[in-house]
């Protein structure tokens, strides 16, 4: 019997949605009325400039939406696609943001929007319980929904990091640092180290002062800190050292410098005390 008091797929879906759109309309904001010298700038990710941020999202959206309407098709152009450029030599990520940075930034600024609209049309369209294909391991359309808002934040911070500017810390980082906990024994395996038996025990002070928890409260491991900077840790836009995260236990410390909310291999993160 389906209990009545746990939200559905398809409401906490539609809450995901809704928080994905928010997230990208604080993006938008910081580059709508960006001069082309604006979209040049170099972001933290070496050879990465705001243009190139913004093509990488809207090149993920693309795929993302793919995976959704058509699995299938999804599937088949992405091994070709894909195998294509590895078999000459090409970084397919870095292929998509150079491609999407060459274009005028009004057109690519353009394509990003129809793209994530296109996208957020899609996963809601998918019905309950499906597993989506993807270019890490398979997902529900929750699941997707929830990367899609984690890399828009991260990418968003890139490009924030670029312009000087500060964002206003939101509820919304409460589903980043939610990939970021989820994703403690991928951290470990994409190091080559075995997964962690021991729980850890996660306490996060919210942007509003409450309080984010995960893991069995008598757990011995245990981290704790702002959600903003858990968030900056586990998107690897800020080093461990320059962030405000206490860690008690062999397997919370470890955890914490190799940390990462996205898939695929390790990423190079940022130097101690970072600044552009």
């Amino acid at each position: 019997m389906t209990d009545p008091n746990v939200p559905g797929e398809s409401s906490v879906l539609t809450g995901l949605l809704a928080d994905l759109r928010a997230e990208t309309e604080v993006l938008d904001g910081l580059v709508a009325g960006l001069e082309p010298d604006g979209w040049a700038l170099d972001t933290p990710a070496a050879g990465w400039t705001v243009a190139h941020q913004i093509a990488h999202l809207a090149w993920t959206d693309d795929w993302s939406e793919l995976a959704a309407r058509d699995p299938g098709a999804f599937v088949a152009d992405s091994r070709r696609i894909f195998g294509e450029l590895l078999a000459a030599g090409a970084d397919p990520v870095e292929d998509g943001a150079a491609h999407g940075a060459a274009e005028e930034p009004a057109a690519l600024l353009t394509r990003w929007r129809a793209g994530r609209e296109r996208l957020a049309a899609a996963l809601a369209a998918v019905p309950a319980g499906t597993t989506l294909p993807w270019l890490g391991p398979p997902m529900k359309a929750p699941s997707m929904a929830t990367a899609r808002l984690m890399e828009t934040w991260a990418h968003g911070q890139d490009v924030a990091d670029a312009l000087g500017a500060v964002r206003e810390p939101s509820a919304r980082l409460r589903h980043v640092a939610h990939l970021g906990v989820r994703t403690l024994g991928f951290a470990f395996a994409v190091h080559g180290l075995p997964a962690p038996q021991a729980p850890v025990r996660v306490e996060l002070t919210a942007p509003d002062g409450g309080l984010w928890t995960w893991g069995p409260e008598e757990a011995a491991d245990r981290v704790a800190g702002p959600a903003l900077d858990f968030c900056l840790l586990v998107t690897q836009r800020r080093h461990r050292d320059d962030l405000a995260l206490t860690a008690v236990g062999e397997v919370a410390t470890a955890w914490l410098p190799i940390a990462q909310a996205f898939a695929g291999p390790p990423g190079k993160g940022r130097q101690r005390g970072f600044s552009l």
